[in-house]
C-alpha cells in the first residue's frame, strides 16, 4: 500500500528535486564567480535546505542530536555512516557552520547540475576508487585544505551507501591520510539512522514517513591517539548507534 501511495508523491518529489538543481547551477555559477566563495556557499548551503525541504513533502523529518560537541576554529575529519544521498544534504545544512567538504567518486564531478558544480568548485575533492594512486594524494590535498582554513572534510569509510541500513566495513587508508595531512583536527564520528529507507524501493517510488536521524558524538583529537586507537574508536562509535 505504501508503495502505492508513494508513486505520485514521488514523482512530484522527483520533479521538484531536480528542479531545484537546474534553478541552484546558475546561481552558484553567478555566486562563485562574481561573488566569491562565501557566496558560493551560501548557495549550496540553501540549496541542501530546499532538498531537505522537499523531503518533507514525503513525510519525512529529521533531528540533529550533539551539535554543542563540534570543536570551533579548528580542522574537523566528519566520519560517518553512509546511507543515501539524503546524508549529504543533511550533513551540509545541519553542519554547515564548519564548512563540510567531501571525500567523493569522480563519477559525480560532471553532468550532474548544482551536485557536480559544487563538488568541482566548492573545495571537496574526487577520486578514481579504481586507481589508489590517484586517490592518495586527492585526499592528502584535502586534508592540507582543512589544516589550513580549519573547515571541515566528510568521509564515508564505507565506501558506498547501505542499502540495508546494516553498515559495511569501514575503510581506514582515506581517514589515515587525512589525519596525517590534518594533525591538529579533531574527528568526528556522526550516526545516520533511516536514511536508506528513504530509497528501500530503489530508484522509485520513495519510502515515506522516516524519521532521519543525525548523531554527532564526542570529539576525538588526532594528537592523542594512535591512527589503530582512533580508528577503532571511530567505527565502534558510529557502528554502535546503528539502529537495525
Amino acid at each position: 500500500m505504501e508503495k502505492i501511495i508513494s508513486y505520485p508523491i514521488s514523482l512530484i518529489s522527483m520533479l521538484l528535486f531536480l528542479l531545484a538543481l537546474v534553478i541552484f547551477h546558475p546561481i552558484q555559477w553567478i555566486c562563485f564567480n562574481v561573488f566569491g566563495y562565501q557566496a558560493h556557499k551560501k548557495s549550496v548551503d540553501y540549496l541542501n535546505l530546499v532538498l531537505l525541504r522537499i523531503g518533507h513533502l514525503l513525510g519525512n523529518t529529521y533531528k540533529v542530536t550533539g551539535r554543542e560537541l563540534i570543536p570551533q576554529n579548528v580542522p574537523i575529519i566528519f566520519v560517518s555512516n553512509h546511507q543515501s544521498l539524503y546524508d549529504i544534504a543533511g550533513i551540509i545544512w545541519f553542519m554547515r557552520k564548519n564548512h563540510p567538504k567531501f571525500v567523493s567518486k569522480k563519477e559525480l564531478g560532471k553532468g550532474i547540475p548544482s551536485i557536480s558544480y559544487n563538488l568541482t568548485h566548492g573545495g571537496s575533492v574526487l577520486i578514481d576508487r579504481k586507481d589508489p594512486k590517484q586517490a592518495i594524494p586527492t585526499i592528502k590535498k584535502l586534508g592540507d585544505y582543512i589544516e589550513k582554513y580549519k573547515r571541515s572534510a566528510v568521509i564515508f569509510p564505507e565506501g558506498t551507501r547501505s542499502r540495508t541500513g546494516k553498515p559495511k566495513e569501514f575503510a581506514q587508508t582515506g581517514v589515515k591520510i587525512l589525519c596525517k595531512a590534518a594533525p591538529s583536527a579533531y574527528i568526528v564520528p556522526i550516526t545516520i539512522n533511516n536514511s536508506w529507507k528513504f530509497v528501500k524501493y530503489g530508484f522509485l517510488p520513495f519510502g515515506l514517513g522516516n524519521r532521519l536521524t543525525f548523531t554527532i558524538h564526542p570529539a576525538l583529537a588526532v594528537k592523542d591517539y594512535t591512527f589503530d586507537e582512533i580508528m577503532q574508536k571511530t567505527e565502534q562509535t558510529i557502528v554502535n548507534s546503528i539502529e537495525l
